[in-house]
């Protein structure tokens, strides 16, 4: 059609009356625009279908130069694309039926016709036109596809007798099958497997699809074969139509292949015993063979492995390192190196991985051998002792520093807690001057103490405590002082257990934490702290080199800050290393919380996730029995006129511990080590009452020293001083019996309270 509401026509009428009234008749049809080419001959009309095209073409049978079905058959044959209505008389019928017998597509009687009935034939003649034309394009496109297809096509009817045949395999004709049966073409046992399965089709009305072999003249072959069944315009079941084609091939390769696995899963059956996972792939990177410790190391089950890519089941994403394995292995015949893998449960797991390549017997490649070994574990302990050799390196270079930091701070202390007792009448400038030295030492002195506490850890007051209460002070604090966008949540059980350390020291630590929390969180978040108990087994202690066995507390303190970049996570305890401006902090902070949690027998673990949530996990020992309350500090007093012995090399710390414990009425015998204490002591034993003695001393060091002393007096008094009073040095102190401490620098008060404390005890 022109167009979807014209229609071009070739009238061939020689009637001019006809040719009038068809005329007026389309006037009257307001639904569409006809295109009227009327003609009065045969001849004239074959010349306009030689030129021009048609939507329709009008015919009467009956014309000057033709007559009767000759006429149609003429121009049929001139436009077989284009639908032909027959114009007839009333008398002519029979004719007309006779040329829709020959592809006429309907006919009109004269004196009958309407302008709509006209417009409906010509619509009808138009579409069936097409429809025919579509079904032999159809049929044509479907012969052309089976000429040039290996697929053997046909039909059966009822009596599974051949009806239509195309593409008969062995060698056999269309002729040889038509109207047979398969029991006379075939041998009887082929014959009756596809026999069952026709009827099965043609009693359930359900098409089927399965695998056959088929034997002739001693030659097997087989097939896919489809079975459906044939209806006819009732939707009654006439027969089947069936499509086979030759997968004789393929069924070869496969039973190859199924071959070559079972050579191989029998080769591999020993292997199950191994923890190691064992994979074999073929070139295309499917998985062929998977062992039961690739099962237990990775989650996926043997049948779930099978077939699959070993890429899309182990690994995240592509990987270069896995293509570049891949390429080296199929190359060189062999890789290694360290991977990481995914498992079933979308676990990280870290392998070492071994690759080599699988050839036949004609030495062509043909697969790839891998054997896994789950590495995750011993790379994390590697982790964690070279973090804590890392540790322990600055540490012991930051112990030294501050030990002669301590010697250095404790006269200047000392000296500027004299200073205004000795010039009490000093004006307020040298007053003030006086303050701003002794508070610059005591910062001095807290700062060395920050960095002994991460070298060494801070013996402090150990008492049994509950960590609750120092919690919720901190939250109280943490609330008043914090900004308002910040808040703070806390999450206490009832049954908290309890611990034995410093009440200071632990505050400190969670200060510490939620100092760093809220610098974080810039733009507010949430700030929490948690406790729980936690019972560590031996797998735990196991995983992490710190971790004991046996019971502790998880102190958790989380933000929802910037979070912690993974490549600083390793760095961030590390003292003076900080992430803030200049100005901002001294980076101590985390080396202090670091070096108390040790000092208290436990550890700490952090985890962040840029952009997200960042906990810090202090794990502390827990202890029975019932919370204690330190006693507060009494005054110092002064003394009677006792006799103590001070031996230390530092010239400014004698003269500045002679001075204040003169001030306070003690006499005072001074040694530089540990051989003049000795003497001086066995010279006047009855006079001396207490002995104040550094640890590090020249020429003999303090604890022979203190032996000495013992052995000359065993009710000897002794306080043992020291400015970096490590653990072990701590514990040789206490086993010959000395149990007083004084860390430098020291206060006034706290060497008077020493004496007191040391100086009140019952021999």
């Amino acid at each position: 059609m022109a167009g979807e509401n014209i229609i071009k026509v070739l009238l061939v009428e020689d009637n001019p009356g006809d040719v009038l009234l068809l005329q007026e008749l389309f006037k009257e049809v307001t639904t569409v625009v006809v295109k009227l080419m009327p003609v009065e001959r045969l001849y004239e009309a074959v010349n306009y279908l030689t030129n021009e095209t048609f939507d329709v073409i009008l015919l009467d049978l009956s014309l000057p130069d033709s007559q009767g079905l000759q006429t149609f058959v003429i121009a049929h044959n001139q436009a077989k694309a284009t639908p032909i209505i027959v114009l007839t008389g009333t008398n002519d019928e029979t004719l007309a039926t006779s040329a829709m017998q020959q592809g006429a597509q309907d006919y009109l009687v004269k004196g009958q016709v309407t302008g709509d009935l006209l417009v409906r034939s010509m619509r009808y003649a138009i579409e069936r036109q097409r429809a025919d034309n579509a079904l032999r394009q159809s049929e044509e496109r479907f012969r052309v596809a089976l000429k040039n297809s290996p697929i053997f096509v046909y039909n059966q009817d009822k009596d599974l007798r051949y009806t239509w045949v195309y593409n008969p395999p062995f060698g056999l004709t269309i002729e040889k099958i038509l109207g047979k049966q398969d029991l006379d073409i075939i041998s009887v046992e082929d014959a009756q497997h596809l026999i069952a399965i026709k009827h099965g089709v043609l009693t359930t009305g359900i098409g089927t699809r399965e695998e056959v072999s088929i034997t002739i003249k001693d030659t097997t072959r087989y097939y896919d074969l489809t079975v459906e069944p044939l209806r006819n315009e009732t939707q009654e079941i006439v027969g089947v139509t069936c499509a086979s084609i030759d997968i004789s091939e393929r069924q070869a390769a496969l039973r190859d292949r199924k071959l070559a696995e079972e050579k191989i899963r029998e080769q591999a059956a020993l292997l199950d015993v191994t923890t190691d996972a064992i994979c074999v792939r073929d070139l295309n990177n499917q998985i062929i063979f998977w062992n039961k410790g690739a099962e237990t190391l990775y989650g996926w089950q043997a049948t779930e492995a099978w077939g699959k890519n070993a890429s899309e089941l182990l690994d995240d994403e592509p990987s270069p390192e896995i293509e570049a394995a891949l390429l080296q292995a199929i190359s060189k015949g062999k890789w290694q190196g360290e991977l990481t893998k995914l498992t079933k449960m979308n676990k990280e797991v870290l392998v070492a991985s071994r690759w080599s390549l699988v050839c036949d017997e004609q030495g062509k490649p043909k697969s790839i051998l891998t054997v896994d070994t789950d590495i995750t574990e011993k790379k994390h302990l590697e982790a964690q002792l070279f973090r804590a050799q890392r540790l322990e390196s600055i540490g012991t270079l930051a112990s030294g520093i501050a030990h002669d930091l301590n010697n250095i701070l404790t006269p200047i202390l000392a000296g500027a807690q004299l200073l205004p007792l000795k010039f009490p009448n000093a004006d307020e400038r040298t007053r003030h001057l006086l303050e701003i030295l002794e508070i610059n030492a005591r910062r001095g002195a807290d700062l060395v103490k920050q960095v002994l506490s991460f070298a060494r850890g801070v013996e402090g007051k150990h008492i049994t405590l509950q960590l609750k209460h120092i919690i919720v002070e901190m939250a109280k604090i943490l609330k008043e002082t914090f900004p308002k966008s910040i808040e703070i949540s806390t999450n206490l059980p009832q049954n908290l257990w309890m611990v034995s350390g410093d009440s200071t020291q632990l505050h400190q630590v969670l200060m510490n934490l939620c100092v760093n929390a809220r610098d974080a969180m810039s733009n507010g978040g949430t700030l929490s702290i948690s406790a729980e108990n936690m019972l560590i087994d031996a797998n735990y202690a196991r995983m992490n080199l710190e971790a004991k066995e046996g019971p502790y507390i998880v102190i958790t303190v989380s933000d929802t800050g910037v979070g912690i970049p993974k490549e600083m996570l390793d760095r961030i305890f590390e003292p003076f290393f900080t992430t803030k401006d200049v100005g901002q902090g001294t980076g101590l902070g985390l080396s202090t919380v670091l070096g108390i949690v040790k000092s208290h027998g436990g550890f700490v673990n952090v985890y962040s996730e840029p952009e997200s949530v960042t906990s810090f996990k202090v794990y502390l020992p827990a202890v029975g029995g019932i919370e204690t309350r330190s006693p507060e500090n009494l005054p110092p007093k002064t003394g009677h006129g006792e006799l103590i012995l001070v031996v230390d090399d530092e010239a400014a710390i004698q003269e500045i511990t002679i001075t204040s414990l003169e001030a306070h009425n003690y006499k005072i015998l001074v040694a530089s080590d540990g051989i003049e204490a000795i003497a001086l002591y066995a010279q006047n034993r009855d006079k001396i009452s207490a002995v104040l003695m550094d640890i590090m001393l020249p020429s003999l060091d303090g604890l022979t020293a203190m032996r000495t002393l013992q052995k000359i007096n065993p009710q000897v008094r002794i306080i043992a001083s020291s400015g970096l009073m490590s653990e072990n040095k701590l514990s040789a102190v206490a086993a010959i019996g000395v149990n007083t401490f004084l860390s430098k620098p020291y206060t006034v008060n706290e060497l008077l309270l020493s004496l007191q404390k040391v100086l009140s005890k019952v021999n």
